[in-house]
């Protein structure tokens, strides 16, 4: 299992805004919280991957088609949260790259959307069960 997942954003502030928002619809709780840095567990102690989210100490701009991370993918339990997801960042003003749906390029049954952060990271909601 992967401890944890650090992102780099180049305004700490506005992201904090931004996941403080999303994160609880994954079933994420913050787990601290600097000057330099926040972070996120699954709530209630559940096991999981921590993201972490740091100030860039390099300007530039995340792409997802460079070396590197390409993007996050959480898992919700249901697809109604996925729906859920996908009204709140639609609310947000998120670029919304795929709405939510099943891929039937992946094992079934997928049903996800897509979407990007303020800052062009490529964010995922995803429900591995054909459940409500």
């Amino acid at each position: 299992m992967i401890g944890h997942i650090g992102i780099n954003v180049p305004d700490l502030s506005a992201a904090k805004a931004y996941y403080d928002e999303v994160m609880p619809l994954v079933d994420f709780e913050e787990f601290f919280s600097t000057a330099g840095e926040f972070s996120y567990c699954p709530v209630n102690g559940g096991r999981g991957t921590f993201l972490f989210v740091y100030q860039a100490a390099e300007d530039g701009a995340h792409s997802r088609h460079r070396a590197g991370l390409q993007h996050i993918a959480f898992m919700v339990k249901t697809r109604s949260a996925v729906d859920a997801v996908h009204a709140r960042v639609v609310e947000l003003g998120a670029e919304v790259l795929h709405e939510p749906r099943y891929f039937p390029e992946y094992p079934p049954p997928y049903y996800a959307t897509f979407w990007l952060d303020p800052f062009g990271i490529m964010l995922e909601a995803v429900c591995h069960h054909d459940r409500d």
